[in-house]
């Protein structure tokens, strides 16, 4: 059996474990702590030391939410990581800031709708991104103390994915009960307004822990190669393009690197926590390498890699002319790969904010996906093209190798 053929296998035996045979990777929930258990297992067994450094978080579970006004019954959803409610009071409702900073809701159910619910809205205490015009509507939000609210959302990839209604908030530090719905049964509802609405949610925040995954090898170098790709998803998705195509890769270079020997210390890193609402993982990642970014030769990061269509792309960010030219000329060795244009929706993000010299892998369709299968349902499987995982660990492999004759 080829070396290919045995990687395939791999894939596949790894895309039922992460994908299928675990409800869930949700941060907190047992799901999660099964994948980092079985990533820590596998790099273990190719003879990479591992730690796994861990932190608190929460796991969040729902059993459903409703809405009633009179006869008439409305299909809402708990928002992720929002407190639960059961609320009878009348209903309020905001299309923009300016409607909502006049309004007097204290203590009743508030709906936002129209300007308010264009984009998913960044957690309160989110530590890399988070626009002056999330925050203000947050606080007056906070401010105007409703007892629980009601987005009306239509759709939003670039922020949320395919995800239809999304919740616009998303946030453990965010403790006014809150639901989501369609922008349609936005509109009916706001035509109830300072109407009586029955809401409940029956959502409980639990408290619980999370790892991330850390393999080494040759972990006294002074300098090292880091190689990520996030574990954990979104509640409600199987996650295989976001992220278990991510960690499948890293776990064939686990074994393509094992026995890699030079200077340098290969650092093999499962985030957890990239699509959680305060980025625990990156938070401890970068305080264990508090004052040492600089001896990050490379930071490679993988996402959504492997999509059926189109080929794997691979950006470039702070890097040497020569590497450049380097990787750029490796790319043209294999059919299934090329350059794409950069982009900042993951944890190559934390590296390039830093100075560190950092790629980025993802699929040349990445935007198409993010439209139809991200954080969603539909993020099966049978959406992750085996072979493209394998090639793109080939052509990592073999950049890692170059880089070290580079610096040579």
């Amino acid at each position: 059996m080829s070396r290919s053929t045995e990687l395939n296998e791999a894939v596949s035996r790894y895309l039922q474990f992460l994908c299928v045979d675990l409800p869930t990777r949700q941060l907190g929930s047992a799901g999660n702590q099964a994948a980092t258990d079985f990533c820590a297992r596998v790099l273990r067994s190719t003879g990479w030391d591992v730690t796994t450094p861990g932190f608190k978080c929460l796991d969040w579970v729902t059993r459903g939410a409703a809405c009633r006004a009179g006869a008439k019954t409305f299909t809402v959803h708990s928002s992720p990581y929002s407190n639960g409610c059961r609320v009878s009071a009348t209903l309020r409702t905001a299309a923009t800031l300016a409607n909502l900073q006049f309004l007097d809701c204290t203590g009743e159910i508030l709906l936002l709708t129209d300007e308010l619910t264009r984009e998913q809205l960044m957690p309160k205490k989110y530590p890399f991104y988070n626009p002056e015009t999330h925050q203000r509507l947050v606080a007056i939000l906070e401010e105007k103390a409703p007892a629980a609210i009601i987005t009306a959302t239509s759709r939003n990839p670039e922020l949320a994915g395919a995800a239809y209604p999304f919740p616009l908030i998303e946030d453990g530090n965010f403790d006014i009960p809150s639901v989501y719905t369609t922008d349609r049964v936005g509109a009916k509802l706001a035509q109830l307004a300072d109407q009586t609405v029955h809401l409940i949610s029956q959502a409980e925040r639990i408290p619980s822990t999370g790892v991330n995954v850390v393999g080494r090898l040759n972990p006294a170098a002074a300098e090292k190669i880091v190689i990520c790709a996030h574990v954990d998803t979104k509640l409600g998705t199987p996650g295989a393009l976001d992220n278990a195509a991510g960690v499948i890769t890293l776990l064939l270079l686990a074994d393509l690197l094992k026995d890699h020997a030079s200077d340098y210390g290969i650092e093999l890193l499962v985030m957890n926590g990239e699509d959680y609402y305060g980025a625990h993982g990156e938070l401890v990642w970068l305080e264990q390498n508090y004052g040492n970014l600089r001896s990050i030769k490379l930071f490679i990061n993988m996402d959504a890699l492997g999509y059926i269509k189109g080929k794997t792309a691979f950006s470039f960010y702070n890097l040497l002319e020569q590497t450049l030219a380097v990787f750029v000329e490796e790319l043209t060795l294999h059919p299934g790969v090329m350059e794409g244009e950069q982009w900042y929706q993951s944890d190559q993000s934390i590296a390039v904010m830093n100075g560190v010299p950092a790629m980025a892998v993802t699929s040349e369709y990445f935007v198409e996906l993010c439209k139809k299968y991200t954080h969603t349902a539909a993020d099966v499987p049978g959406v992750v093209d085996a072979e493209r995982l394998v090639e793109a660990a080939f052509t990592i492999r073999n950049m890692v190798n170059a880089l070290v004759q580079i610096e040579d």
